[in-house]
């Protein structure tokens, strides 16, 4: 029965694309897409906004009138929510875990935008099973998977080339952002800053049109009202000179400890024998506990380290909470989030980051007003401050964090601190931390991104230097070890060859797993380094700024499969490696782009 529902959704599916096919060039269908794809965008937006925030209060509502067991409820309500979560995420979504925009870039970049529909269904129910439920997690980030998912459904259902398929990412991913912020300005930022990398991209039409189409809907539905309320506040020169840089330095060291903390707690959770589909329901346990403490401290009012929490960060930006609660808020949200992302649940890091960056701007604010005497609107506007840069600190996109703060607030008053704090916090956290927190969670996940400059022509990409498709994620060997400790080590991810490193971290050769396979049982216990010896062999290497027609010329000349990328200055020290499967990929890359879309 199913199978013949599938099968008749196909036909007319091709139906309607082939008649889009013949009357609309492939330009048109895609500006029609990009309206079609705002519309649907900003409708599913308002829808998953609605499911997200009617589950938890519903949950919310029960556990006030639960008498003198609500305590109880308040603790298992993550942990029951997170064990449904682990379920279906860990036997019929996988992609459906953290936040949905590492997936969302690893697929505009690595697979042309190809991003099923499924993925964005399975992830606006899952998601809001798990921040419904009290997960300290948001909902923004999995708004624009979401939303990138339909965009690409709809661009490979009606029949656009594989790169306009590609091209309607963005679009999507801006929709979702002015969907679920409100911010048409900030979508349209965000989208350059965090996936594109530039402000370069003939899909800016198509953005625009979509982000200004999902941002109306969002507001004829949820009303014109912005996210957040701090009243206009006029900031004298001597104040905000004084206050932003510190506001902005604790932002930022704050931001690359949460960063740091994220990744390390999440690899070491991965290496636990805790079966995967429990982690959730025990790190949403680990939340209620602390979410039931921070709420009984309170005297019962702020719950704000449950679910995303904005209501308790209203409060804090109009200055009507007290430091100490404050104070409590950011500790709980802080190791609430970093327990719920860890531990496999469905959610955004965009809420918490936001949450905790306004309730350190408030504690800034609320301490200064024992000496300076501020009113609460100061105190707000302060809040403010922290929120734009615990977002540049993290989410490591500055002009955004400007705008969605004056979008989010419509207070223009506090563009001019927003600046100076905003600067200081991402200049800070790209020093300290230089990768991006989605870039880092991909390369934890072993996820290289391939990008590529702006395509020219055909002969353009051998032209690039090997760093731009070089892979960095590397298995590397000791010299010390012994062949069978190779073997063995090489079996969990087996690769066509891999570096050797001496005692001092130093690249001496490289070794196929064929060689090691083909070692006698009598010799599997001797080092690599004595059995091979390294330093009479050959070892073909290549520097980052040769370009990609030369490696692959040295590779076939000297007939290798793979070359180390080594520093100009030391030749020792490996960065990455680039073979000759690189090369082809990127090949049938550009050639698939070609045939979909002649020139």
């Amino acid at each position: 029965m199913s199978r013949g529902k599938t099968t008749l959704i196909d036909r007319v599916g091709t139906k309607v694309s082939a008649l889009i096919l013949t009357y609309f060039s492939d330009s048109q269908r895609f500006l029609i897409l990009c309206v079609c794809v705002g519309c649907l965008c900003g409708v599913v937006a308002v829808l998953f906004h609605v499911s997200i925030h009617g589950l938890f209060h519903y949950l919310w509502g029960n556990v006030n009138n639960s008498g003198k067991y609500w305590y109880l409820w308040m603790i298992l309500m993550p942990a029951i929510g997170g064990f449904l979560v682990g379920l279906i995420i860990h036997f019929l979504a996988p992609a459906a875990a953290g936040s949905g925009i590492p997936q969302t870039k690893a697929a505009f970049y690595n697979q042309f935008g190809r991003i099923r529909l499924r993925q964005g269904i399975t992830r606006f129910v899952v998601c809001t099973l798990s921040v419904g439920t009290g997960s300290s997690l948001g909902r923004e980030g999995p708004t624009v998977h979401i939303c990138a998912s339909i965009a690409s459904w709809m661009g490979r259902t009606f029949g656009l080339a594989q790169s306009r398929v590609q091209a309607m990412v963005p679009v999507g991913v801006g929709a979702g952002v002015a969907a679920a912020f409100n911010t048409p300005l900030s979508a349209i930022t965000f989208v350059f800053e965090e996936l594109l990398g530039d402000f370069n991209s003939k899909a800016l039409g198509g953005i625009l049109l979509s982000v200004v189409i999902a941002a109306a809907l969002s507001r004829a539905l949820l009303g014109e009202n912005p996210a957040f309320t701090v009243e206009a506040y006029d900031f004298v020169s001597y104040e905000w000179i004084f206050i932003s840089p510190i506001v902005g330095v604790l932002a930022g060291f704050l931001g690359v400890a949460f960063c740091k903390l994220l990744l390390y707690s999440r690899e070491k959770i991965r290496e636990s024998k805790v079966p995967a589909f429990i982690r959730p329901a025990i790190a949403g346990l680990l939340v209620g506990l602390i979410g039931t403490l921070v709420y009984k401290l309170s005297g019962k009012q702020h719950h704000g380290v449950f679910s995303i929490g904005y209501h308790d960060l209203s409060t804090m930006l109009s200055g009507n909470l007290v430091l100490s609660f404050a104070c409590l808020l950011f500790l709980g949200k802080f190791i609430a989030s970093l327990l719920s992302y860890s531990g496999g649940a469905s959610g955004g890091l965009f809420g918490p980051v936001l949450f905790m960056g306004g309730m350190l701007g408030g504690m800034v604010g609320l301490t200064g007003s024992f000496f300076f005497n501020w009113s609460s609107s100061e105190v707000g506007a302060i809040a403010l401050l922290g929120m734009g840069g615990m977002f540049a600190a993290v989410i490591r996109c500055p002009i955004t964090s400007i705008l969605i703060m004056f979008e989010m607030t419509l207070n223009y008053e506090i563009i001019l601190p927003l600046m100076v704090g905003n600067m200081i916090a991402y200049y800070i956290s790209n020093r300290l931390f230089p990768i991006s927190i989605y870039d880092a969670l991909l390369l934890q996940d072993k996820i290289n991104l391939r990008k590529l400059p702006g395509y020219q022509g055909a002969q353009d990409w051998r032209s690039l230097p090997v760093s731009t498709i070089a892979t960095y994620d590397v298995s590397f060997f000791t010299d010390h070890w012994t062949v069978q400790e190779c073997i063995e080590k090489s079996s969990n991810e087996p690769k066509h060859a891999y570096p050797i490193r001496n005692i001092n971290r130093e690249l001496i050769g490289i070794i196929t797993r064929h060689e090691l396979l083909e070692v006698g049982p009598e010799h599997r216990n001797e080092s690599i380094g004595v059995l091979f010896d390294f330093k009479n062999r050959k070892l073909i290497k290549v520097t980052p700024e040769k370009s990609i027609r030369e490696a692959a010329r040295v590779l076939v000349v000297e007939d290798v499969m793979q070359m180390p990328i080594v520093q100009a200055k030391n030749p020792a020290r490996m960065i990455g490696i680039i073979t000759l499967h690189d090369i082809a990929r990127q090949q049938n890359a550009i050639e698939e782009q070609l045939d979909s879309n002649p020139q």
